[in-house]
């Protein structure tokens, strides 16, 4: 990604790298699959992050009225949905309306992550009374056949990635910037590879911190602890905290900070997505796409996409009310989305001549092949594994229903380019220019 985005430094979309490295013929085709993908992963994005807000919210509501134990007030799934309804309305009105807030609350929520995992990261250890030796941290393993019904080890460990992975995507929104930078063909690229650098270093060690502060592991999943067996996080921030200090104030800060991160996320996730369809609609590509690609007169923005986008994701969230896994397949669906839409212009660098490719700064020469190569076969993996179950034994309540939306979803979309579409789409004709020859 680091190295086509060196070599289109102006014109930071994954939509119009695939129709460019994809050359003339299957350009379009290209550009059609990767921006479709991309809209899938970003608009069930929105859905993704409010439902971890709602989560977060719901545990810090449960422990500031008393805790699962002390009679606490534990949103039922109704309340839930409405909740998870409530924040992207939010966010969709802050995207119609505010963007100078906006502007704001983006410079806001870099500090309020950075600040606020580091004080996670570093004082969770701190507080929790005791720590798990780094043997139990490191080398220790725990199956969770009980809450989960998985009893295959090999399993569990492919099931143990798919969190790590739906957090490490989203870097291109850093190329999505470079036009606005100088030297954006070096920019672009540090910007890429930092995004990925920061949220690894970060990510694993919150999980580190997370590992070492656990008091009880038996207690964790346990439906009649504290925080109703609903978020394994909480539970632990909560006995680290009640341990030492016997309240749930420092719980509830933590949970606080935790919850802002979703909602500065789900802010920015929806202007990507109401971009990513305004641009797709600009080129015809939606249904309608006269009613999308309109602009708001005074704030100049596709206030349409943004509610489009928002209301799709409101009905991905409404199975919340019988489900017990839809958070799994909300984000199984913006995973497979998402970095879906990375393997094809991925695909497309891949099989393209070496000599019709003109690199910029970054690039990696020989062991490029071989780079994406591993990359596009990583990808369909991953894409594949975030579609098998999470919970056993199958029923109604358990049963992951991202393969039948997606499958439903594709389908539709490729019968219409198989039918209609491949006649007159052209990719993203308004901004391909002659920087690379053709395949």
């Amino acid at each position: 990604m680091s190295e086509i985005c060196s070599s289109f430094p102006t014109t930071g979309s994954l939509y119009f790298w695939a129709a460019h490295l994809a050359g003339p013929r299957w350009g379009p085709f290209a550009s059609w699959c990767c921006a479709w993908l991309e809209t899938i992963g970003l608009v069930s994005g929105i859905g993704a992050q409010a439902y971890s807000g709602a989560q977060a919210l719901q545990i810090i509501i449960l422990l500031s009225s008393g805790t699962n134990k002390g009679g606490g007030y534990f949103a039922p799934k109704s309340v839930f949905l409405g909740i998870y309804v409530f924040f992207i309305l939010v966010w969709a009105v802050l995207n119609s309306f505010a963007l100078k807030v906006i502007a704001y609350l983006n410079i806001i929520s870099i500090w309020w992550q950075v600040i606020g995992g580091l004080v996670v990261i570093i004082m969770l250890p701190l507080v929790a009374q005791t720590r798990q030796p780094a043997s139990y941290v490191f080398s220790h393993f725990e199956l969770s056949s009980d809450s989960t019904g998985i009893g295959s080890a090999p399993y569990a460990v492919i099931m143990a990635v798919l969190l790590s992975h739906y957090c490490l995507y989203g870097y291109d929104a850093a190329a999505h910037l470079t036009e606005e930078t100088k030297a954006a063909d070096r920019t672009g690229p540090f910007a890429i590879l930092s995004c990925i650098g920061i949220i690894t270093v970060f990510g694993w060690a919150y999980n580190v911190a997370l590992t070492f502060s656990i008091q009880d592991f038996s207690y964790l999943y346990d439906p009649n602890n504290e925080t109703a067996g609903a978020l394994v996080p909480a539970q632990i921030i909560y006995d680290a905290f009640h341990g030492r200090y016997h309240n749930v104030t420092g719980a509830i800060v933590f949970l606080w900070i935790i919850w802002g991160s979703f909602f500065f996320c789900g802010l920015s996730v929806t202007t990507s997505a109401a971009r990513v369809i305004y641009a797709l609609s600009r080129d015809e590509g939606i249904p309608f796409s006269r009613v999308w690609v309109k602009l708001h007169p005074q704030h100049k923005v596709p206030v349409n996409a943004v509610w489009l986008s928002a209301a799709i994701a409101i009905l991905l969230g409404l199975p919340i009310l019988k489900l017990n896994v839809i958070f799994s397949a909300i984000i199984s669906i913006s995973t497979v989305g998402w970095v879906g839409s990375y393997a094809v212009p991925i695909f497309a660098r891949l099989v393209m001549a070496e000599e019709k490719f003109k690199p910029g700064p970054f690039y990696m020469g020989r062991a490029g092949k071989v780079v994406y190569l591993v990359a596009f076969l990583w990808i369909c993996y991953t894409c594949s594994v975030f579609l098998l179950p999470t919970l056993y034994p199958i029923t109604w309540s358990t049963f992951n229903y991202a393969p039948v939306a997606l499958f439903v979803a594709l389908t539709l979309i490729m019968l219409w380019w198989a039918l209609d579409a491949r006649k007159w789409f052209k990719g993203p004709v308004r901004n391909i220019d002659k920087q690379n020859g053709d395949v």
